[in-house]
């Protein structure tokens, strides 16, 4: 029997930091449920430390992750598999920052390897897909070189005007997208939500933790400050340089749009899709995470499975559900995980 596309409720793991309403209105909740601020998409992954928190459970009861390790080949497709093992490879999240989230950075495989015995870092990327308040920014990189001696300082210190003056600040609406590699300092600012694709970790370096955190050794993950500011980027990143990461897609009517910037297809995929009365798209087998923005459609497998989309369903696609169509008035954003060619060695 083949595997068929199922859609997910909200799986919301405890954060430290507030949420706004945007996911809450998203899914169609009523109001008076408070969301919080993290929605984990189809999640194969936990938070750091913990047993199951942040893993999806599936209708029948059995999580996400024990069902993929199951059946590889039928979730992932065999190519993938070949190349990534058993992971999904990929995490996705709806992130409704109510506000700013502290200064922060991500280390890349091979630091993730070395002090984490991990495969993957925590590479990400953010498509802005709703803004709120008076100034919505994001702040990707450091706008000079910088010392690492210095930004120790300032994590000793907490010294957060200056961590946070020397980051680049963006505006972003709605299609603006943002990748950010592993070691790239960032922070999102409050009214911004996005969906987020990131390597299936959660390896957070936060060199801010004062009001945030509990303590330093959650922002260091135990490894100290001196270790884990050797996985910061500390190089300037000047506007030229910043759009080599950013895109502004809001301008795109095309019914496939490719959010990402380049560079990051080594990590993750993301498409939007957009149809009308006259447009059917054909999508590629594939494991997929489909957020739906806007409208209702419907999807289709190669099997004869119909599903019915609506704004607020988030589904999980598996490779086994083969060549799908999706039809409709709906907008959807098509997360994945990495071709396969791109992750070999």
């Amino acid at each position: 029997m083949s595997l068929e596309p199922i859609r997910l409720p909200a799986n919301q793991p405890p954060q430290f930091y507030r949420g706004g309403d945007a996911i809450a209105a998203l899914r169609g909740a009523s109001p008076d449920k408070k969301f919080g601020p993290e929605d984990w998409v189809a999640s194969a992954t936990t938070m750091f430390g913990q047993e199951t928190n942040g893993l999806t459970r599936l209708p029948d009861g059995a999580w996400l992750r024990d069902a993929v390790v199951a059946n590889p080949n039928g979730w992932l497709g065999a190519k993938h598999v070949e190349a990534l093992g058993t992971s999904t490879g990929l995490l996705v999240k709806l992130l409704d920052a109510g506000q700013r989230l502290p200064v922060h950075f991500h280390p890349d495989d091979t630091f993730a390897k070395r002090h984490f015995d991990s495969h993957f870092g925590k590479t990400e990327a953010w498509i802005v897909v709703g803004t709120y308040g008076d100034d919505p920014r994001v702040y990707p990189g450091f706008k000079e070189t910088l010392s690492k001696a210095t930004v120790s300082e300032w994590t000793r210190e907490q010294d957060v005007p200056s961590m946070l003056g020397a980051l680049n600040s963006i505006p972003v609406s709605a299609g603006d997208t943002v990748y950010i590699p592993a070691g790239l300092p960032h922070a999102i600012g409050e009214g911004v939500f996005v969906v987020e694709l990131q390597q299936p970790t959660d390896f957070s370096l936060t060199i801010e933790w004062r009001d945030f955190l509990a303590s330093p050794e959650k922002g260091h993950l135990g490894l100290g400050f001196d270790t884990a500011i050797e996985a910061l980027d500390t190089s300037g990143w000047d506007a030229e340089r910043l759009e080599t990461i950013i895109k502004r897609t809001a301008g795109d009517s095309a019914s496939t749009v490719d959010l990402l910037a380049g560079g990051s297809e080594r990590f993750f995929r993301a498409e939007q899709l957009r149809t009308d009365e006259a447009t059917t798209l054909s999508l590629d087998p594939s494991f997929a995470v489909l957020v739906v923005l806007d409208g209702e459609g419907t999807l289709r497998t190669e099997h004869g499975g119909e599903y019915a989309l609506a704004k607020g369903d988030t589904y999980v696609v598996p490779f086994d559900a083969g060549q799908t169509e999706l039809s409709g008035t709906a907008t959807a954003i098509r997360c994945r995980p990495p071709a396969p060619e791109e992750r070999h060695g």
